[in-house]
């Protein structure tokens, strides 16, 4: 079974970003893209789907490892891997 669940509530389960509604503004300014297209909060993100999120100067590329609905603060690094941070 494919899990898939919402960019916001994802970027907020794994930590990459603090709060969901954080992550909601992130989606609407278009600074989160998935596979290369901006997305809306509500896409559902899955496995191996490539995030690219830009914080400001800063921006995190990830590979999606796991989905899941709650991960400990130790265990939310392994639902994903960084792929590349660029700062400019």
């Amino acid at each position: 079974m494919v899990l898939v669940m919402r960019i916001d509530k994802y970027l907020k389960v794994s930590r990459i970003i603090k709060r969901r509604t954080v992550a909601n503004g992130a989606c609407d300014a278009e600074h989160v893209s998935v596979n290369g297209r901006p997305v809306k909060a509500s896409y559902d993100v899955k496995e191996n789907d490539i995030v690219e999120i830009t914080f400001g100067q800063r921006t995190l590329v990830i590979k999606v490892l796991d989905v899941r609905e709650h991960a400990l603060k130790s265990d939310a690094s392994s639902m994903y891997e960084v792929i590349e941070q660029k700062n400019s």
